[in-house]
């Protein structure tokens, strides 16, 4: 039974480490996702003069006065 307990020991210890690995790995996902989403958005505000959402109206109007 000792070293059952030692074995069971030292399994959460290395799941708990996995766990905070993919922990870190998701962040890092988030936050390169928020970045590309603000770049994507920066981009079409520079490129087209276009606001997220504005621009969906705008085109809307432009289709329904066309």
């Amino acid at each position: 039974m000792e070293n059952a307990k030692e074995v069971v020991a030292k399994f959460e210890e290395r799941m708990n480490a996995k766990v905070r690995q993919q922990e870190k790995l998701d962040m890092v996902e988030e936050r390169n996702i928020r970045r590309r989403e603000l770049l994507e958005n920066f981009i079409t505000k520079i490129l087209y003069k276009w606001n997220n959402g504005k621009f969906e109206e705008e085109y809307l109007r432009k289709l329904e006065r066309n």
